[in-house]
């Protein structure tokens, strides 16, 4: 008779082979995304291209804090008006009050971080349809007060000339480079959470929430947790993006922007973090790839929505997943 143990032996062996081959590929990746989102500026010194990579960035923080609502198995609707609850908390404390953008930027990420620990005790108890329509509702409200109080938001017309962070910020140049340093810290805080106990926790919810339960994990605590933390992390999208664009209006937070930031989540993948950040790639950057066809934009961006979606059940991260495979496959050979 054999062994089991000797038999178990050789796949360990492989496993611990293929992990080891991954983690070179891994590091090697990371730093060459590194090196190319310090230098590309350098070589690229189109304004313009400067501008829209910004808010490829700043949409990819947004999409993140999605990501980790849909790791706990919903779909909120109303994150771009958490976004907007930073944006003009900030805006209105630096020029209204006169406080510092340091602390006014502060200040509009705690004020989303608060709203969303307000309400996420009751919301995060509802499921399925129930939750994305009070989400749906939270953010048309929100949207009408912001339209609705002319007196401090400025109402339909909303706030334009808003001050950059300092004078140096006045360069688009100068401005990504603080939202690279960032977001790089918003996409890293999220994949700590999601490899630490709480992301797993958050996985063995989605996979099945009343067995969790049963086995003591305390489920509404830690979507709330989640929720609070992934409204801070929009929060800072609206606290940079306000000072960035330098005009904020309240359809800007309206309930499109929230199904671009869930969009961007489908088309990147729902169940691994790169996915967010390549969703926000595609949907900010395509339609400015198709800014020559304007007649045809709308339809072409749809039938290339449709084909990755059909051909990508996974999203555009599979893609990186397979050929990893591919990869591991060959190494273990």
């Amino acid at each position: 008779m054999h062994d089991g143990t000797s038999q178990s032996a050789p796949m360990v062996r492989s496993a611990e082979k293929s992990r080891a081959a991954g983690r070179p590929v891994t590091a090697v990746a990371i730093v060459c995304a590194i090196a190319v989102a310090l230098l590309w500026p350098l070589v690229l010194t189109d304004r313009f291209v400067q501008h829209l990579v910004t808010l490829l960035l700043l949409y990819a923080i947004g999409a993140t804090s999605v990501h980790l609502i849909v790791r706990c198995g919903h779909v909120s609707l109303c994150q771009a008006a958490f976004m907007g609850i930073g944006a003009y908390t900030s805006v209105l404390l630096m020029m209204k009050v006169g406080v510092p953008w340091i602390v006014s930027g502060v200040a509009g990420v705690v004020v989303s971080s608060l709203t969303g620990l307000l309400i996420a005790p009751s919301i995060m108890r509802l499921a399925g349809k129930y939750f994305v329509l009070v989400t749906f509702m939270f953010g048309e409200i929100v949207r009408m007060i912001f339209t609705e109080w002319i007196s401090l938001t400025g109402g339909a017309n909303g706030i334009s000339d808003i001050p950059p962070p300092a004078r140096m910020f006045l360069s688009t140049l100068n401005y990504y480079y603080l939202v690279l340093i960032v977001s790089t810290l918003m996409i890293g805080l999220a994949a700590m959470i999601l490899r630490s106990q709480i992301g797993r926790t958050i996985d063995a919810m989605r996979e099945g929430e009343q067995l969790a339960q049963c086995a003591g994990v305390p489920t509404v605590r830690v979507k709330v947790i989640v929720y609070t933390i992934a409204c801070g992390m929009i929060g800072v999208q609206g606290v940079l993006q306000a000072h960035f664009v330098r005009y904020i209006e309240p359809l800007t937070f309206g309930i499109l922007d929230s199904l671009n930031l869930v969009v961007m989540n489908v088309i990147g993948g729902m169940t691994r973090l790169p996915g967010p950040i390549l969703g926000a790639v595609f949907i900010v950057g395509l339609p400015e790839l198709l800014r020559d066809y304007v007649l045809y934009q709308r339809v072409i961006f749809g039938v290339i929505l449709i084909i990755v979606m059909a051909f990508l059940p996974g999203g555009l991260s599979e893609v990186g997943v397979k050929l990893y495979a591919v990869y591991r496959k060959r190494w273990a050979r």
